[in-house]
């Protein structure tokens, strides 16, 4: 795992959104609410934190490198302190799972929204022999 690809895997989050705050870290959020942070700061003694279960704040501390996130371990937040602290499926599995509970602290309205949104099709280009085939018939 690396920045780009942490940052990639949180943008996939559906309503995810990304900002620079306090300064120098890309902060992720769902419905205005942060579930994940990554230190653009190659010297940060933290290269990214996200939200956790509580049995997964406590499992995940037992990987050198994972530490309660700093202002945010009482909410439940661990930080890595380097990328390979836990392997790539494992901060797959993680990202996830912040993005599920603060989505799940979202208003029922504001879950429905970004449901609905995340249920959508891409919009495809129209082929055009829809409105070939009703011309002949009309004319």
């Amino acid at each position: 795992m690396n920045i780009e690809r942490f940052r990639q895997l949180c943008l996939s989050m559906p309503g995810a959104t990304e900002r620079v705050q306090w300064g120098n870290d890309l902060v992720f959020k769902v419905g205005g609410r942060m579930f994940a942070v990554a230190a653009l700061d190659a010297g940060a003694s933290h290269r990214v934190s996200f939200k956790c279960s509580e049995d997964h704040f406590v499992e995940l501390q037992e990987n050198e490198g994972v530490v309660p996130a700093p202002y945010l371990a009482r909410a439940k937040w661990v930080a890595l302190e380097r990328f390979d602290a836990l392997d790539d499926r494992t901060i797959d599995a993680c990202v996830r799972e912040a993005h599920a509970l603060v989505k799940s602290k979202l208003t029922k309205k504001e879950q429905a929204a970004l449901d609905a949104t995340s249920r959508r099709s891409p919009a495809r280009p129209r082929t055009g022999s829809g409105s070939r085939a009703r011309s002949r018939r009309s004319g």
